[in-house]
């Protein structure tokens, strides 16, 4: 199935009962999927007038307490920031998919990673973090989309699925869950009714009392830290004993594991390591990862973004170097290889 469309189905089938969006290049599969099948699942399908729309449709019906997504691709996610900004500032869950493309600007409609910033950095103005997940296959994209929506429930917070266009365009065979019916209950903070038995429920962002939007501010960090304890993963391929740890994510991650297997093939003593979560980014699993290495070296389509949570994970203690296409241009396998041998000096 095809990367978009696997999205979609796997959304349904975890429950999202409302998908809004706008279509953009190149995830408008995943909007054109939804149109023929959230009706047909009992669900709401809605293409909006603007990502701008989208995102507020989201955070509307995400405050009733259903599970809500939309997705976009590079520039439509920066229209949708100050919209997540107002999820996060209102505890709302939900689940929002960028199927990254280059840029900035319009850029092209060809595969990128250079959002990571945005994602992990910058989703919007204020203290808040979103948790951001970077699957790297179209089987890892389904299984994840069922994670996001559970995990955005359990802490209240919005969660990104940050793909790309390869991922999102690319057919494999996959595996779908069965359809989820045990949802949680979010009768206790939802606007979902009260029928005079309870208070009313108030969606709200704004606190015009400093010190209660403070403490409000301080509660949400409490989750966060939370988030960052419990909830880090990372797949570590071929690292013991690894003299060279390639950092990886998503797609790219596929390209280097061909020339870590390649590599490892012909005597080299290097490992790869693949956050599956950017944020929180698993620090604790690098760490462990890396206590053989001598150099690391990342590789991502972009000019250079991951690699600074790399350093700081590592504290700076390992030669960090750094290995990247952009502007929508994809690194093969033979250029990251060139790379190791370039780092390693070869098999010895």
């Amino acid at each position: 199935m095809k990367g978009n469309e696997a999205l979609a189905e796997a959304a349904i089938r975890c429950g999202c009962k409302c998908f809004f969006g706008y279509p953009i290049t190149p995830q408008t599969e995943l909007s054109a999927y939804m149109a023929k099948r959230m009706e047909k699942s009992g669900g709401v399908f809605l293409q909006a007038e603007s990502e701008i729309a989208a995102i507020n449709m989201v955070l509307g019906a995400a405050s009733t307490g259903v599970r809500a997504m939309t997705s976009s691709s590079s520039p439509g996610v920066s229209l949708k920031a100050e919209g997540i900004s107002y999820m996060a500032g209102s505890d709302l869950p939900a689940v929002i998919i960028n199927v990254q493309r280059g840029g900035p600007g319009l850029g092209s409609i060809q595969p990128a990673q250079s959002d990571y910033f945005q994602a992990t950095k910058a989703m919007g103005h204020g203290d808040f973090h979103i948790m951001v997940y970077a699957p790297c296959s179209v089987q890892e994209m389904v299984d994840t989309v069922t994670l996001a929506f559970d995990k955005a429930d359990q802490y209240r917070t919005p969660v990104m699925i940050l793909a790309d266009g390869l991922l999102g365009q690319m057919m494999e065979p996959v595996t779908f869950p069965e359809p989820k019916t045990d949802l949680p209950d979010k009768s206790d903070w939802a606007a979902c009714g009260h029928e005079n038995k309870r208070e009313h429920h108030i969606i709200n962002s704004l606190f015009l009392d400093a010190p209660l939007l403070e403490a409000k501010v301080l509660e949400r960090f409490e989750r966060y830290k939370a988030i960052e304890e419990n909830e880090t993963d990372a797949e570590v391929y071929m690292c013991d004993g690894a003299e060279l740890v390639i950092t990886a994510y998503g797609a790219s991650a596929r390209v280097a594991k061909s020339a870590v297997t390649k590599a490892r093939n012909e005597g080299i003593k290097v490992g790869l390591f693949r956050p599956k979560t950017l944020w929180p980014f698993p620090v604790n699993e690098l760490k462990e990862a890396t206590k053989d290495a001598k150099n690391i070296l990342d590789v991502e389509m972009s000019m250079g973004q991951m690699i600074y949570d790399v350093k700081l994970a590592t504290e700076c203690k390992i030669p960090t170097t750094f290995f990247g296409r952009t502007g929508g241009v994809i690194p093969t396998p033979a250029e990251v290889y060139d790379e190791i041998k370039k780092i390693t000096g070869g098999a010895k």
